[in-house]
């Protein structure tokens, strides 16, 4: 694939439909309706990105079905660009089922079997002059999990070549992986190719063997990214650079799903590092961005507006 586009933000890894309950303490068995909306991490990272302006486009694959027009016709609603969408014949465009149980219990069950088309991404089918270009690509450790996937991602960072806000996110699901060590020694073989990292606790001892958020950030720096960040819920988040620590407190809300909040607080994550901010406003901004998001039932759609997110931050600061 080739294009002249330039964007702000490039995403590559998991797309689907997420079919959510729109009952609470229910289990699937007993549902009786469901919201669907567009899902999978990447996707949703590149949707918060566009919702704060930013031109954004993710790298990924469906199957040739409804569920994968469905996609693209939700990406242009999103204003993401589907132009390095693709189906993949014989595989289905992956489900994803959860249930509610807020404010902190949300089991997901996913539907990706035998495969998913968004592990089928091949190197040679990417538009390496975009990811070069873009002013962040962001990729996520489960596209790491399997061939060709893995490969074209490192086929997508050998293009970077460690060009600055080349992120890592360290979303790691078990279900995909036959074995923790496995995801391990991935996570490690990625680290010395980007700088930015950023994931939650259980995440980081995955990535580098630490739960502490200073020794894991610590560990990230020292694998060789350059800003390392540990989400730690409602402890707030932490982010370290060679120069220093930042730690942000947490944005107290009213979680109704606190599944996307991740996504949410990437694609806020993104914005801030484009618009060059210091380390601690980019955190606050990005850790209310997440916060929102909780305090919807959806992901993708839920992604809030700058606006949205300065408000929250303005009636914080009212409130302390």
């Amino acid at each position: 694939m080739n294009s002249t586009a330039a964007f702000d933000v490039v995403t590559m890894g998991r797309v689907g439909v997420d079919l959510y309950p729109l009952q609470d303490g229910v289990g699937l068995e007993d549902v009786e309706t469901f919201g669907k909306y567009l899902g999978g991490s990447a996707t949703n990272v590149a949707v918060a990105a566009a919702r704060h302006g930013r031109a954004s486009a993710v790298i990924t694959r469906t199957g040739r079905d409804a569920f994968g027009t469905f996609v693209h016709k939700a990406l242009a609603e999103l204003g993401v660009s589907d132009a390095f969408v693709s189906p993949v014949d014989g595989l289905n465009t992956p489900l994803a089922f959860c249930e509610m149980y807020p404010p902190d219990h949300f089991p997901l069950l996913f539907y990706r079997l035998p495969t998913a088309p968004d592990l089928q991404i091949r190197p040679e089918e990417l538009d390496l002059d975009a990811i070069a270009g873009a002013g962040v690509f962001w990729a996520t450790v489960t596209g790491l999990s399997e061939e060709p996937s893995r490969s074209a991602h490192h086929a997508a960072w050998q293009a970077r070549a460690r060009r600055p806000l080349t992120v890592l996110d360290l979303d790691y699901r078990p279900m995909f992986w036959k074995d923790p060590a496995e995801a391990t020694a991935q996570v490690r073989r990625a680290l010395p190719h980007v700088t930015v990292a950023v994931g939650n606790r259980e995440e980081c001892e995955v990535a580098v063997g630490e739960t502490e958020p200073r020794r894991a950030a610590e560990a990230l720096l020292d694998a060789g990214v350059e800003v390392a960040i540990v989400k730690q819920g409602p402890k707030g988040v932490l982010g370290m650079t060679r120069e220093g620590v930042v730690e942000v407190p947490p944005t107290p809300v009213q979680v109704i799903n606190g599944l996307g909040a991740g996504d949410g607080f990437g694609g806020a994550l993104c914005h801030g590092l484009l618009a060059g901010w210091d380390l601690e406003r980019v955190l606050r901004f990005a850790n209310a961005a997440g916060a929102i998001v909780a305090t919807r039932r959806e992901c993708s759609t839920a992604m809030p507006t700058t606006a949205e997110v300065e408000a929250l931050l303005e009636e914080v600061a009212a409130r302390a």
